[in-house]
């Protein structure tokens, strides 16, 4: 069974600060590409202009050419590792990996399925613009499906409590949420529900931050529009 929510809990949504984050990160990432690349431009024609010059009667020996960009190689690689180590740690908050442990036990708002325990599940729906009636659908973890209920159209927040029309609970698992919109009785638009999972672990992997939930599923974190305090 599914009921409305007269006002939906509060959530921090941190879209346009990801945005201009993103932005910033990008524009730096480009210049800096570039100044190696011009550093390196610079390097090989100093190198060119020391052959041209040198004492045709004691030339330098191509060794020493071998270790000059070998050393070049070395430190490029370098300010490419710093840089790669600055992104992530731009990313954990300024290499603050401790703020991480503070989003593990706290439940975020992600579009992903859900570990339900026999509490009511809240929802956040969206709807096609052109819609005019809308229903809850809701799977197992196999795919199959569990129940199909209509919701009032433009509900911002809705409450699967878990139970059938008869009031029988349905078993403790993972179960997935997904809004069909309809126009004139039929379907023109299937949306994944946001819902709040509860987060258990919080880990970096590559140049990402990954959120593993409490059915097993691993999101970004970037993907995360809002966190709350378990009820």
């Amino acid at each position: 069974m599914v009921t409305t929510q007269a006002a939906p809990p509060a959530y921090s949504s941190n879209t346009t600060a990801k945005t201009a984050t993103t932005t910033d990160t990008t524009a730096a990432d480009a210049t800096k590409k570039t100044n190696i690349s011009s550093d390196f431009e610079t390097f090989l024609r100093m190198l060119t202009v020391q052959m041209q010059n040198q004492d045709p009667l004691n030339p330098v020996d191509s060794s020493d050419y071998a270790v000059q960009l070998a050393t070049f190689s070395s430190v490029e690689q370098q300010v490419l590792t710093n840089d790669l180590l600055r992104g992530i740690n731009d990313k954990v908050g300024g290499g603050n990996l401790g703020q991480l442990a503070n989003w593990v036990g706290m439940e975020a708002l992600v579009r992903a399925p859900v570990a339900y325990d026999g509490r009511p599940v809240n929802l956040r729906p969206e709807y096609a613009d052109t819609a005019d009636a809308a229903a809850l659908v809701v799977r197992d973890a196999s795919d199959a499906l569990v129940a199909r209920s209509t919701i009032p159209l433009g509900e911002k927040s809705i409450v699967w409590d878990g139970k059938d029309d008869t009031g029988a609970a349905y078993p403790n698992g993972v179960y997935k949420f997904s809004i069909e919109s309809y126009q004139n009785g039929k379907v023109i638009d299937t949306a994944t529900a946001q819902v709040y999972s509860a987060i258990q672990e919080a880990r970096v992997s590559g140049n990402a931050i990954l959120l593993r939930l409490s059915d097993g599923t691993e999101v970004d974190a970037e993907l995360v529009t809002g966190l709350r305090s378990p009820d």
